[in-house]
């Protein structure tokens, strides 16, 4: 499936916004579980859910970077 060019800055946007929130939420969350006592095991759950989102952006980036380099070919 061919993408363009549009298609393949909107992916990228929004694989870097994604990366940028993630890191966020996931420190505030890292703060508000240690000021509120939470659990680890809800702690953990928060790591586990940045990682998920993390792993969701490489996958993104690097389809965006193989459609570019394909583009270029």
């Amino acid at each position: 499936m061919p993408s363009s060019p549009d298609t393949n800055a909107r992916k990228a946007r929004i694989a870097a916004i994604v990366m940028a929130a993630t890191m966020v939420l996931w420190l505030g969350a890292q703060f508000l579980g240690g000021q509120l006592g939470l659990p680890v095991r809800y702690v953990f759950l928060f790591d586990l859910a940045a990682i998920a989102a993390l792993v969701w952006a490489l996958i993104v980036t690097y389809q965006v970077w193989t459609a570019r380099r394909h583009e270029r070919d």
